[in-house]
């Protein structure tokens, strides 16, 4: 399967970064060049939606996107590494260039400081202005002006655009070691994503023997096959996408209500695990749990000792409200408080959430609203899907897919 990366980015940038990652087996390069970083999110606006991940050429445009909430798919950045600025410096040194004195933007200030102490040159005259959410080309410019530095050394295109003509300047491109880097880290989260919905699912069904036939045609709406399992159980054969949203996050299952009003009591568990044994025990197991919970009822069992109720088939509105419950019981929440996710996730489908998110929105300090999704995490309601770089200087916040 070919996943599809959108490299967002100034044109040069564009092009030697594609020309990096296109060779790569299994890889189709999308450019998306811009004039100006600010034009990042008409660029990715129309951008078609076969891309599948997000690749930025600096961080600058990365949190552009980032503040636009659009990052709707995972994304990362190329990281300006020491490596990327001593090859700089060498170019500089090659053309005679006085680098006593230097302004260096975007990148981290201890880093600069470290890489020039390790190459054994001076750092009392380098001013650095690292990267804040926010920081724009006008204020890169003033930087570097008023810096009154000998050599300019910039990450943005804008900038470097206007200063060379005032001062000797020099831009900073990513390494082809930066670059693969960032690509190896993306695809590691595109596909955690993908194998997740590949994942094999097994159904255990205890059913009359008559039921076999609407069983099938069942199976059919969650995109699996059914065959004997033994004298009195069939096996289900589905992956986790279909199979997730067939039962609203494993929630609902409105094939247990219709097959029990034609063949009496029916249990179903299902399994999904990292392998086909794990799996099939996963079932077993999810079954057991089924027969303990009543006459006619459905399990999900996961990994990590998770097993989900599937309810049946309800009025809509008598099953939302049973779901909610359930689910509530489930992560050891209150319905209220998951009403209120409710909102959180239904106004922003695409984004995902993170803690500050959910703080803001319930009115709560951010080390609660993260207990809050470690326990839909546990529960199998929420997924984290990648990174989202915040204001300050602290950790990226991680973002999560919530399932309500």
């Amino acid at each position: 399967m070919v996943t599809t990366i959108g490299v967002v980015g100034p044109s040069d940038l564009v092009t030697s970064t594609c020309k990096i990652i296109g060779s790569q087996r299994g890889i189709e390069v999308l450019p998306l060049k811009y004039r100006r970083e600010t034009d990042t999110p008409k660029v990715l606006a129309a951008a078609p939606p076969s891309v599948d991940a997000w690749l930025f050429t600096g961080v600058v445009p990365y949190q552009i996107a980032a503040a636009n909430d659009l990052l709707d798919r995972p994304a990362t950045h190329v990281e300006y590494t020491g490596a990327t600025l001593l090859r700089a410096l060498v170019e500089l040194l090659g053309d005679g260039q006085d680098i006593k004195s230097m302004s260096i933007d975007v990148l981290d200030e201890a880093q600069v400081h470290e890489t020039l102490a390790e190459a054994g040159l001076p750092t009392r005259g380098v001013k650095v202005l690292p990267y804040r959410p926010g920081l724009s080309s006008d204020d890169v410019l003033e930087f570097h002006r008023n810096a009154k530095a000998t050599v300019a050394i910039t990450c943005l295109r804008s900038a470097y655009d206007k200063l060379r003509s005032e001062q000797p300047t020099i831009r900073l491109a990513p390494s082809i070691h930066s670059v693969r880097s960032a690509l190896n880290g993306l695809l590691l989260v595109h596909d955690a994503l993908r194998s997740d919905d590949a994942q094999i699912a097994l159904g255990l069904v205890e059913i009359a023997a008559a039921g076999e036939s609407a069983l099938r045609r069942e199976a059919g709406s969650l995109g699996g096959s059914v065959i004997p399992y033994d004298d009195k159980r069939y096996l289900v054969i589905a992956t986790r996408g279909p199979l997730e949203q067939a039962t609203a996050s494993f929630t609902e299952l409105g094939m247990l209500t219709r097959l029990k009003e034609q063949f009496g009591p029916v249990r179903i568990g299902f399994g999904i695990g990292g392998s086909g044994i794990e799996t099939e025990a996963l079932a077993r197991r999810a079954l057991g749990r089924a027969k303990t919970a009543g006459r006619t009822a459905a399990v999900v069992s996961l990994r990590n000792d998770i097993d989900l109720i599937l309810v049946g088939g309800a009025t809509p509105r008598a099953q939302q409200r049973s779901k909610l419950q359930l689910l509530a019981q489930r992560a050891g929440l209150s319905k209220a408080t998951l009403e209120r996710l409710q909102e959180l996730v239904h106004s922003e489908p695409e984004d995902g959430v993170t803690t500050r998110s959910v703080a803001d929105h319930l009115g709560i300090q951010p080390r609660t609203a993260r207990r809050v999704l470690n326990r839909l995490e546990r529960a199998g309601l929420a997924d984290a899907t990648g990174t989202q770089i915040g204001t300050g200087s602290g950790r990226p916040l991680v973002v999560y897919r919530v399932h309500l």
